[in-house]
């Protein structure tokens, strides 16, 4: 029997079918999902691939005599999202795209919503056309142009006072009641809804700037009143347990929240500038679901060394880059694809970022004595099989750590360095004898982040600029490449998201001489080279042909010394 149907599903359902789209039984299948969900029939018919969107929003279009648009290339008009406030929006499902004479451009998945409609003309003071979204991206697109940054300096103003000596002292009592407290929470949601890894809060002459880093590059979200500065900071530090008394010496602090229904972790960090006091705040999203190693952007044959050192009994493999360059989350998708083979893995790391089920994690804490080497000595005695420990800085590490590579554990761990070879040159540095290293070191992994090409405006280019910069960097012509356009999924910037570049050095005869003689990372590097490593740039060039990304992103991100 088919279930009674709203009168959009009813006219879309009747052209499917008249039109040989879907059979009766298909619709009347998809009917009944529908109306048990209390959904619309074209995001069943979506959801259950029965019919692409694309389809379904041009026979509407048809049926009802409403142009569609693609509104991820769609460039929405800062007046018309003025029109109609952002609670309706989200409510009704609506964006206002643009201002044409007397009418109103909007986009909604229902336009026979008669009650909305009227509801936007009277907000709007004209006429409502409205339109179909191709591809969906109407929520996207609301949160992309609905930024509760927007109008928060111009809220703080409104409600600081005119004289600085009003200000109220700062107190943790008084932060808690100050506009401060609001301009924080805005300032967080938005960073976490613009996808930043990190949110930086930095005093300027006359203004207070807020950034983002997204995608590895910082972008500023808003400029606040200098005047809000102090409440600002004080509140950060109230969150985190920090000293709000103390503002010359640099502070560290944590904070967790519950933002959108997300559990997300904030690392705080302080220090004093000649302008005041900066804060830089790095998000760790809990609800994150982890890559696996394949997923990560290993090249087949650079994937197939590495696992091969991670099956390994015994040994330490290294994982090098700088700080944002993604070796976290190597190490947990590496232990990860450990778990579960009946071993002990333990990991000392400062700080935990992530709990990861069936994984002993312990927590660096100076006041109590547990620094990374103090912790793995604790971890040498808990009978491990496997041991992560979070980064190496010191001698004391280093050697504790290539100690319990040579008595039987496989031992990852992470060290600045430029590149794979530098990594282990790195350790003698440190004060490792060389004889230790080659007893102890079988591999090195050296990455990098480079922004992907979005997916969503991705074309075929032509650019000179690029394939002159090819041609230098690999010797080979590439006539054509894949660029982001730029659209409201990637605002405006061509790139969405990142990939790694890796290199991976296994450990060889001829490379332990090398080291053992003193040899430079250069060396290594070649040597390694003629045994079949590809290195970060080379893996970089690699995926600007697989269309990826572009070579003015390899050489931004992969630099390395010899």
């Amino acid at each position: 029997m088919t279930v009674p149907m709203a009168p959009i599903d009813d006219r879309l359902g009747k052209a499917l079918v008249e039109g040989a789209f879907i059979s009766q039984e298909q619709l009347n299948i998809a009917l009944q999902e529908s109306e048990r969900n209390s959904r619309k029939l074209s995001e069943v018919l979506a959801e259950q691939n029965i019919l692409s969107p694309e389809t379904i929003a041009t026979v509407l279009s048809f049926q009802l005599n409403i142009p569609v648009v693609e509104l991820r290339q769609y460039k929405v008009q800062p007046e018309a999202v003025q029109l109609v406030p952002e609670h309706v929006a989200r409510e009704r499902h609506v964006i206002p795209l643009s201002v044409e004479n007397d009418s109103l451009r909007v986009a909604t998945d229902n336009p026979e919503d008669i009650e909305t409609l009227d509801l936007l003309t009277s907000l709007a003071g004209m006429k409502i056309r409205a339109v179909l979204p191709l591809h969906g991206g109407i929520q996207e697109l609301i949160d992309a142009n609905y930024k509760a940054t927007a109008h928060l300096a111009e809220h703080l103003r409104a409600t600081l006072p005119e004289k600085a000596e009003e200000m109220p002292l700062l107190k943790a009592e008084v932060v808690a009641r100050a506009p401060a407290v609001q301009a924080v929470d805005t300032i967080l949601s938005q960073g976490i809804k613009e996808r930043a890894s990190d949110i930086h809060i930095v005093p300027r002459e006359d203004s207070l700037d807020i950034l983002y880093r997204i995608d590895g590059v910082l972008r500023q979200a808003v400029s606040l009143p200098v005047e809000i500065h102090d409440q600002l900071i004080s509140r950060i530090k109230v969150l985190a347990g920090m000293d709000i008394a103390e503002r010359r010496r640099p502070q560290d602090g944590q904070f967790s929240l519950q933002i959108a229904g997300r559990g997300i972790d904030f690392r705080v960090a302080t220090a004093e500038t000649h302008m005041g006091e900066m804060v830089v705040m790095r998000i760790l999203d809990k609800t994150t679901t982890f890559f696996g190693l394949p997923e990560l952007g290993f090249q087949p044959s650079t994937l197939e060394r590495y696992l091969q050192l991670l099956s390994l009994p015994f040994g330490m493999i290294l994982v090098s880059g700088p700080t944002g360059s993604g070796k976290t989350t190597s190490l947990y998708a590496s232990i990860q694809r450990l778990a579960g083979t009946k071993r002990n893995i333990m990991t000392i790391e400062d700080p935990i970022e992530y709990q990861i089920q069936g994984i002993n994690q312990l927590q660096v804490n100076r006041q109590a004595g547990i620094t990374f080497a103090a912790g793995l000595r604790a971890i040498m005695r808990l009978d491990p099989d496997i041991i992560l420990v979070g980064e190496i800085r010191d001698s004391e590490t280093a050697n504790t750590a290539i100690q319990a590579a040579l008595t039987g554990h496989l031992v990852i761990t992470t060290i600045h360095a430029n590149n794979a070879a530098g990594a282990i040159t790195r350790l003698a540095e440190m004060g490792v004898e060389p004889y230790l290293i080659t007893s102890a070191i079988v591999g090195s992994l050296a990455q990098r982040l480079v922004r992907r090409i979005c997916p969503h405006c991705k074309v075929v280019s032509h650019t000179g600029a690029e394939a002159i910069l090819y041609q230098k960097e690999t010797g080979e012509t590439l006539d054509e490449f894949s660029v982001g356009r730029g659209c409201n999924s990637c605002s405006h910037t061509g790139f969405l998201g990142r990939v790694g570049v890796f290199e991976v050095l296994s450990m060889s005869d001829k490379i332990r001489t090398l080291i053992n003689k003193g040899a430079i990372s250069s060396e290594i590097t070649q040597q390694s080279i003629s045994e079949g490593m590809i290195t970060m740039h080379d893996d970089g060039m690699l995926k600007v042909k697989a269309g990826l990304t572009l070579p003015s992103e390899v050489t931004r991100s992969v630099f390395t010394f010899g």
